[in-house]
C-alpha cells in the first residue's frame, strides 16, 4: 500500500481534520496521511483527550478506502497496534498489546489508536509518544521512546518507518480481517489466559481472558465456564 504524507504544524485533531478534508475533497485518495507537529484537541476512545505538544509525539491519521464490513472496524485498530509494536521492537523496545486499542511498554501507555468508520472506508488515527520527556500530566501511567531509550527520534523518519510496517499489516488485515493478524496479535498480549476486568460505563465483568473472536472481540470466560463476547470496554488486570 502506498501512502502520501501531508504534514501540518498544528491541528486540533488529525481524525477530525481528515474528515473535514474529505467533505471538501471527496476524491481524496486512499493512503492519504495527515500528520501534525502539534495536536491540540486529539481524541481517544469515549471522547478522551489525547494531546500532543509541539514536536514531542507522532500524531497522524490514515484514510483507507474500501468496502470494509462494519464488523471489521475493531480489528483495523488491532492491525495498526501490531504495526506499532513491530516498530517499537525494531527500535529496541519490547511492547505489549492491550485490547482494544493500546500499546504498552512496561505496563505504561506509549500509543493509542482510534479507528472510525466513514462512508466507503475507514480512518485510523495513531498517537505515539516519541520525544515526550515528562508523562506527569497524563491521567494514566505513560511513557515514550525517549523515556525508554534516552534517545530522541526524528519524527519524519520515524513516520516513514512506521508506515512501511503499517502497509504490510493493513494489507494482511484487508485480505481477511482479524483472522489474518490473529496470531501476531495474540503473541503480544500478556494478559491472555489471565483474570481480567472489563468496564463499560457502569457495567463491569470479571473473568478469564479466553482469547479473541473472529472479528477481534474479547472472549471472557466467566464463572460457570460460559464464554461471552465483549465488544467494547476498558480492560484491567
Amino acid at each position: 500500500m502506498k501512502f502520501k504524507i501531508q504534514w501540518y504544524d498544528r491541528l486540533p485533531s488529525t481524525n477530525t481534520f481528515l474528515k473535514e478534508r474529505l467533505a471538501l475533497e471527496p476524491e481524496l485518495p486512499s493512503g492519504t496521511v495527515v500528520a501534525t507537529r502539534e495536536q491540540t484537541q486529539g481524541r481517544g476512545r469515549r471522547g478522551r483527550d489525547w494531546l500532543s505538544a509541539a514536536n514531542e509525539n507522532l500524531t497522524f491519521s490514515i484514510l483507507l478506502r474500501g468496502g470494509y464490513e462494519p464488523r471489521w472496524l475493531p480489528s483495523a485498530t488491532m492491525a495498526a497496534a501490531i504495526a506499532v509494536a513491530d516498530l517499537l521492537g525494531a527500535e529496541g523496545v519490547k511492547a505489549d498489546l492491550k485490547w482494544p486499542n493500546d500499546v504498552l511498554v512496561n505496563g505504561k501507555k506509549i500509543c493509542g489508536i482510534l479507528s472510525e468508520g466513514i462512508p466507503g472506508g475507514i480512518i485510523i488515527g495513531i498517537g505515539l509518544n516519541v520525544n515526550m520527556a515528562d508523562a506527569g500530566e497524563i491521567d494514566q501511567p505513560a511513557t515514550s521512546l525517549l523515556i525508554e531509550t534516552g534517545a530522541r527520534r526524528n519524527m519524519d523518519q520515524l513516520l516513514e518507518r512506521l508506515l512501511s510496517i503499517l502497509s504490510i499489516r493493513i494489507e494482511e488485515w484487508a485480505e481477511g480481517g482479524f483472522s489474518r493478524v490473529r496470531k501476531k496479535w495474540e503473541a503480544n498480549v500478556p494478559t491472555l489466559g489471565k483474570t481480567v476486568t472489563v468496564r463499560d460505563g457502569d457495567a463491569e465483568r470479571t473473568g478469564q481472558l479466553a482469547g479473541f473472536g473472529d472479528d477481534g472481540e474479547l472472549l471472557l470466560r466467566v464463572e460457570g465456564g460460559e464464554v461471552i463476547p465483549v465488544w467494547a470496554g476498558d480492560l484491567s488486570v
